[in-house]
């Protein structure tokens, strides 16, 4: 056998591997694992909507309602090596491609790379905190601020936190206008569905899908304030983006949709744990 034939031959075993069960695996407890996240997220939302201000709803206030429940620790960790199997799925998917015709596109192979990557701080935050029990670097609004503004004091700051806002902005709509053309049908074995089933997976993951991009959209909208006024306060992290909603004309009832939405897709990402293709 020539050098290429083995060469081939190599990176097919390495493409079988990387789809094979325990990759299957890793990928379905990171999805069960995003679940629980927004299931909680939602649920912290919805108690702000209705007057417990105390909350922070959050990852990091999910993870601290986590612990406190009974086996809190052992919870925290299977939350963390679920997100870490999440991140080595995607991670196989930016080396060898995903499932699908254009699965080993560059496109696809990009937008996997930069999944992993935010799946890997994912996964290392939960860990930490699972280690330490205190949420360190503060709350995700704290984040947010100290990073815009360590972004804002670099050359051209201003326009890269900018862009950067931009791109969450997109970001949001995209999944918001797929969730809503229901795309993920696509990566989805609708034919092991009951029609009853299939309904319910489409309530989930339509308005799921739709209320995380409205969260996303707004959130960089946030950021492109920050950048263009040149202050960092206005840049918001998550929870702060929630308590937004309640702002409006609308009052608390849009954060109670919005927060109803969030909990709809963590019921998503567990069908997706159940029945997405990988």
């Amino acid at each position: 056998m020539n050098t290429s034939a083995m060469a081939q031959s190599g990176r097919f075993r390495a493409r079988r591997m990387a789809r094979g069960s325990a990759t299957e695996g890793a990928a379905r407890a990171g999805f069960a694992a995003r679940g629980v996240i927004y299931l909680l997220v939602g649920a912290l939302a919805l108690q702000i909507a209705f007057g417990d201000t105390g909350r922070q709803a959050d990852r990091g206030g999910a993870l601290q309602e986590l612990a406190q429940k009974p086996f809190g620790a052992v919870l925290l960790w299977a939350l963390g090596i679920g997100l870490v199997g999440m991140a080595l799925w995607r991670l196989s998917e930016a080396l060898f491609g995903s499932v699908g015709k254009d699965g080993r596109s560059a496109r696809k192979r990009l937008m996997a790379t930069a999944r992993f990557v935010f799946y890997v701080f994912v996964a290392y935050s939960v860990l930490s905190f699972a280690v330490s029990r205190h949420q360190s670097g503060g709350s995700s609004d704290q984040q947010s601020r100290d990073a815009t503004a360590r972004a804002l004091e670099i050359p051209a700051g201003q326009w890269l936190v900018g862009a950067a806002g931009l791109v969450i902005v997109g970001a949001g709509g995209w999944i918001a206008v797929r969730a809503v053309l229901r795309k993920y049908h696509d990566k989805l074995r609708l034919g092991q569905m009951s029609r009853r089933t299939r309904q319910l997976v489409d309530v989930t993951g339509v308005v799921g899908g739709a209320a995380r991009g409205l969260v996303f959209a707004v959130a960089g909208i946030f950021a492109v304030r920050a950048a263009v006024d040149y202050e960092p306060d206005k840049a918001k992290g998550l929870d702060d983006t929630l308590r937004t909603f309640a702002d409006t004309p609308l009052g608390p009832w849009l954060l109670v949709c919005v927060a109803a939405g969030l909990v709809l897709f963590g019921v998503f990402s567990f069908a997706m744990a159940r029945w997405r293709r990988v």
